[in-house]
């Protein structure tokens, strides 16, 4: 019957690989398949798909659908194409236009009530998308943190059936809350609470203003971790790429990223029990 194209965003690392979403509808038992490489829950997303669109009030085609997720030699995961696929049907099926769907990637997990649920690594795919010139449609619960990067053209949406109003040309979104901004760093500490250990101070301030190493010796209690933890609060602010780089790290970790602290330079302190593989994530 139809074959719709649109542009998603996958996730390998701290990168975001563009990943082309190709519905055909056409004639034949219906079915709905789902190749290039899918992991289970990529697989499952043919239910959640389903769901949304029909609770969007939208019709499920009752055809032959095949979805292809290109390059079929990238391995695909989560939830984050679910909002691609669901565009792609109704776009296939006639019932969105899909001329100016080249211009926009998107990214979400979708609800089976048709609501947008966050996915990780938002960040990367602003990123990437910036760059390739395009709109990116993405749930609103993402939306702060795409907007660090400048210039990020941004479309946060709630439900799906509210980006099918700003396709069909009957509501445009509105991005205006979620323009570029520099958040202000704002520490919880600061170097002045540091009274007295004034020769370790002063080669603190050195390191710092140098950008040099540092290596701190000495028995429990003595003051260690808590002057280590006070650096950052005179380090200077991160420079845009920096931030976006240790950013991206945070966003397509488990805890997330603290849009507040972005430009803030990271600082970890693990045990000193831990082991090597602890530092570096095992496995």
């Amino acid at each position: 019957m139809s074959l719709a194209v649109v542009y998603s965003r996958g996730r390998t690392g701290i990168d975001a690989p563009l990943v082309t979403v190709e519905v055909d509808v056409a004639n034949g038992l219906p079915a709905l398949n789902i190749v290039g490489l899918p992991e289970t829950a990529v697989k499952e997303s043919k239910d959640r798909v389903r769901g949304a669109i029909v609770n969007s009030q939208f019709e499920f085609p009752i055809a032959r659908i095949t979805v292809n997720l290109a390059p079929a030699d990238l391995p695909k995961e989560g939830g984050r194409f679910d909002l691609a696929i669901a565009l792609g049907i109704l776009a296939a099926s006639g019932q969105i236009p899909k001329t100016a769907l080249h211009q926009y990637e998107c990214i979400g997990e979708l609800a089976l009530g048709g609501e947008l649920r966050p996915i990780p690594g938002a960040l990367p795919v602003a990123i990437h998308c910036r760059n390739a010139a395009r709109r990116l449609i993405l749930p609103v619960s993402c939306a702060a943190e795409a907007s660090l990067i400048q210039d990020a053209a941004l479309l946060p949406a709630r439900t799906l059936l509210e980006i099918c109003a700003h396709l069909t040309g009957r509501q445009a979104i509105d991005s205006a809350p979620y323009a570029f901004g520099l958040p202000t760093a704002a520490f919880d500490i600061d170097f002045a609470d540091v009274h007295g250990q004034f020769h370790v101070k002063r080669a603190l301030e050195i390191a710092a203003a140098g950008a040099h190493n540092l290596l701190m010796l000495g028995p429990p209690g003595t003051g260690k971790s808590m002057l280590a933890a006070r650096l950052p609060t005179i380090l200077p602010e991160l420079s845009e790429q920096q931030a976006q780089e240790t950013a991206a790290i945070a966003s397509v970790s488990d805890q997330g990223l603290d849009v507040g602290r972005w430009r803030q330079p990271p600082f970890r302190a693990p045990h000193h029990t831990a082991s090597a593989a602890a530092l570096v994530g095992g496995g």
